[in-house]
């Protein structure tokens, strides 16, 4: 079994990396706070006071980090993953990032003589806890097919999606189709609100007819009640859509219910409400 390294112990991470350790691996982690991680110590995983500590004592490095910026960070530098993988290492950024970062990444990687590959997760921190994850995987197939058993200890719906940063454009396009139902969750629960049904009892009727979808089951009680705590971060789903419109951009696309629903996202942001899960979006269309 790898020694597997962890940069980025968040909502995801933390859970992403528990489930790894129950699946046998020798887990070890690198975190700004090393607080943040005490909890981890206490439970095996081996804490390094630096990066690159953390880094030259595995055979795999994983990230998931917050922004572009700090994949960046994470990869480039003196104290920095490329600077300290073993030649041969995997690197796997499981960060939503850009498509363009993916392939920048893939390329230095090669360069020094590593395994690189992208492979963004969806399922939230539900599933990232259950590890029943989604996990999205660009670049080499046989890097892919090594490193298969790593992810099925964090997911059940592991894909082959093609080509470096070919797994940050398929989840790029998983969060233009979470816009769209999103808002029209909101957009009909404000409706039936404003025509005076019960809305739980909404929620029961169609759940499980046509209308019915992840993100109903999800977050529509939890709009209904009012509980906008983040099992992801508005602001981070304001990072991706704006991924995805900068690719589609790039694309000679025009994704016109993607930026609508990046504009009324925006509008919360503002109002201070980064910190909120998504579901914070029925704030917007109950104005």
């Amino acid at each position: 079994m790898e020694d597997i390294g962890f940069v980025g112990t968040g909502i995801m991470g933390k859970s992403m990396l528990r489930n790894l350790k129950k699946a046998g691996y020798t887990m070890h982690c690198y975190a700004r706070h090393p607080e943040k991680v005490a909890d981890l110590a206490r439970e095996g995983v081996k804490v390094h006071a630096t990066l690159a500590d953390c880094v030259e004592a595995c055979q795999v490095m994983i990230s998931i980090v917050g922004y572009p910026k700090d994949v960046e960070e994470v990869y480039f530098g003196e104290d920095a993953i490329f600077a300290h993988a073993r030649k041969g290492a995997y690197v796997i950024d499981m960060t939503t990032t850009s498509p363009t970062l993916a392939r920048r990444l893939y390329a230095e990687g090669v360069k020094r003589g590593l395994h690189v590959m992208d492979a963004p997760v969806t399922g939230g921190d539900t599933g990232a806890r259950n590890g029943t994850l989604s996990i999205l995987v660009g670049g080499d197939k046989e890097d892919y097919d090594r490193m298969l058993p790593v992810f099925r200890g964090m997911g059940t719906n592991i894909n082959y999606m093609g080509k470096a940063g070919c797994g940050q454009h398929a989840k790029m396009a998983n969060q233009i189709m979470i816009a769209g139902a999103m808002s029209g969750i909101c957009e009909a629960l404000n409706y039936a609100k404003a025509e005076g049904l019960n809305l739980d009892t909404l929620l029961a009727a169609v759940s499980t007819g046509a209308a019915g979808s992840a993100q109903l089951d999800a977050f529509g009680s939890k709009m209904v009640h009012g509980d906008y705590k983040p099992g992801f971060f508005l602001k981070h789903f304001i990072k991706d859509m704006r991924i995805a419109d900068e690719e589609a951009d790039k694309a000679g696309l025009t994704l016109n219910v993607l930026k609508q629903v990046l504009g009324e996202y925006l509008t919360l942001e503002k109002e201070g409400l980064g910190n909120e899960g998504t579901q914070a979006l029925y704030k917007y269309y109950q104005k």
